[in-house]
């Protein structure tokens, strides 16, 4: 079952609009601009929960990103690996 709509105005660039319209698919305008305004909302989700940890914990240091990158991409290969063992 799908979400209820509403039909809203929004006002926007001409070139923006033409590009958006243009990359939109089947699906149609509408959605891609829902799934675009989506994923700015988790965006400033992400940020405000962001701005929370940090008050409380102090600012993630530039080490701690790229040791956090490391662990991402090693369990990504990891998981890569896994896949094409189980192929």
């Amino acid at each position: 079952m799908s979400e209820p709509t509403g039909k809203y105005s929004i006002t926007m660039p001409r070139d923006i609009a033409e590009a958006a319209k243009a990359r939109s698919g089947p699906s149609g305008l509408s959605a891609y601009v829902a799934a675009a305004v989506a994923r700015q909302v988790e965006r400033d989700n992400l940020n405000e929960l962001i701005a929370v940890a940090e008050a409380e914990h102090g600012p993630i240091t530039d080490e701690e990103i790229q040791v956090l990158r490391e662990q991402l991409h090693q369990a990504r290969d990891n998981q890569a690996a896994g896949g094409a063992n189980a192929a």
